[in-house]
């Protein structure tokens, strides 16, 4: 019988799997670590472009696929799929027995393997708790992991503040950078030409790069929000613009369906593709004049590459800002001008002055030492700070 440390990774988007996967490569690669690897959500969905082939691209090996069969982007689908998440995933860990569960960000899949752990009495290691993104449902989710986790590894330094005046012990928050960085740190970079051949269209300039996922708490509708975007850029009739996926939150499919219609409109010019990988989407933020949305990579991310971001409607209301982020409305003209002012040669030149919020790099290295060597528990006390 082994006497490593069983520590099973559970993913559950591209997104989130594209961060975890350094500091999975340094678990696989220590001999005093047995990886395990749970995957569910979109990975497994073929309308979110089936991203369980990347995972497999890198090398890894599910122990365990949690199909969540969401049934279409309602709130009670999304509400089902949670409790399946729960019940599934425990069943899963009952086989596995890991010792430590590590999770990253707010995700419902997410919430529903914590719930299990936390049952079945397996520690817990959360990434990326402490931020705030008042937009979104996710932001009480992210609140509820960190109640029930036991190791936290936070992206900056009020995050871990905050974490703290939640009531968890100081010893067991840890600030330790974004993941994000380690990999645009260590990118290999691809051609222009290359990514013009990945994506299927030529990369003229400007080139925008659009991410928008659903606002789960919004004063707008959804349709609303997808048709303010889209008039805004239609705007810029010379630009190539690339779409990438939405995510499986409720409302994802109008939003889909939108982009897909603006996209058929001027194929020549236009592409959206629900996956590209992490290695493509990254060269793709290098090389883009501007990264348009409402998707964290674009407040987390693009700063680090001096990328100008217009950064849209309340989504990411709540995180840390770098001085190349402009936020605006759901609002066309609001949104044009801030294109119009990102696209600018002054803003640009301010751009290449930009200083990341959120470390410097190392972030996974750190976090496998530490969930290698940290004595776990399950117990909580909670810390008053008052």
């Amino acid at each position: 019988m082994s006497l490593n440390r069983k520590i099973c990774v559970v993913t559950g988007t591209r997104a989130e799997y594209g961060l975890l996967s350094p500091l999975m490569s340094l678990l696989k690669q220590d001999s005093k670590i047995d990886l395990q690897l749970v995957v569910t959500g979109s990975h497994l969905s073929a309308q979110h472009g089936s991203t369980i082939k990347f995972i497999e691209q890198d090398g890894f090996v599910a122990d365990a696929l949690v199909d969540l069969k969401l049934k279409d982007d309602s709130v009670v689908s999304v509400a089902h799929a949670l409790g399946r998440a729960t019940s599934q995933i425990a069943d899963a860990f009952t086989n596995l027995k890991p010792d430590l569960v590590v999770v990253l960000g707010d995700r419902y899949e997410i919430l529903g393997a914590v719930q299990a752990a936390l049952i079945l009495g397996i520690p817990i290691a959360h990434i990326h708790g402490g931020e705030v993104t008042t937009g979104a449902f996710d932001d009480s989710i992210r609140h509820a992991i960190t109640k029930m986790s036991n190791l936290h590894f936070c992206a900056a330094e009020e995050y871990q503040r905050r974490l703290i005046q939640l009531g968890e012990s100081p010893q067991t928050v840890f600030n330790v950078g974004a993941l994000g960085i380690d990999i645009l740190l260590n990118l290999a970079q691809i051609t222009r030409d290359e990514l013009a051949s990945t994506v299927g269209i030529a990369l003229g300039s400007p080139l925008l790069l659009v991410t928008v996922h659903p606002t789960t708490r919004s004063d707008m509708s959804i349709p609303e929000e997808v048709d303010e975007l889209l008039s805004a850029v239609e705007h810029f009739a010379e630009s190539t613009i690339i779409f990438t996926g939405v995510n499986a939150d409720p409302g994802y499919s109008h939003i889909n369906n939108a982009i897909q219609k603006f996209v058929a409109a001027d194929p020549l010019r236009r592409v959206v593709h629900d996956s590209l990988g992490q290695k493509n989407y990254l060269n793709l933020m290098r090389v883009a004049d501007v990264v348009i949305g409402n998707s964290s990579s674009g407040i987390i991310e693009a700063p680090v590459l001096r990328v100008p971001t217009v950064n849209i409607g309340t989504r990411q209301d709540g995180r840390l800002r770098a001085d190349s982020i402009i936020d605006c409305k759901f609002r066309r003209n609001e949104i044009r001008t801030a294109i119009e002012t990102a696209l600018s040669p002054a803003f640009k030149s301010r751009c290449l002055k930009t200083k990341s919020k959120y470390g410097s790099g190392n972030t996974a290295q750190v976090i496998a030492d530490t969930l290698k060597t940290t004595k776990l528990t399950t117990q909580k006390i909670f810390v008053d700070t008052i």
